[in-house]
């Protein structure tokens, strides 16, 4: 078998490229993340006192009824999750769709 040899730019160039290839995806990753929590309750709908969230990956169940709990209790409002969406568990899926009881 032939064994090609990189010379020290090529090895350079490469480096170069998988930093830069590994920045982007950091970013992209970043930005993503940041941009879900951002917009979560300002592109849901409202219906009937109860907006519709979208668990985002890295959320709770917690994290939602902490974020829309304004002066009420965490607690009480994670119920009120529970009790509004059927929930067996207070585990959610990243993706799921929930009524989140408004003030």
């Amino acid at each position: 078998m032939a064994q090609t040899q990189l010379t020290r730019r090529g090895r350079n160039v490469l480096r170069t490229l998988a930093a830069g290839s590994l920045l982007v995806v950091i970013g992209a990753g970043f930005s993503a993340v940041g941009h879900a929590s951002e917009n979560k309750i300002s592109s849901t709908q409202t219906t009937s006192g109860y907006i519709r969230v979208v668990v985002a990956p890295g959320e709770s169940l917690w994290s939602v009824a902490a974020m829309v709990a304004g002066n009420r209790d965490v607690n009480s409002v994670l119920d009120e999750i529970v009790q509004a969406n059927n929930l067996a568990s207070t585990d959610v899926a990243a993706g799921t769709r929930l009524n989140v009881p408004l003030r």
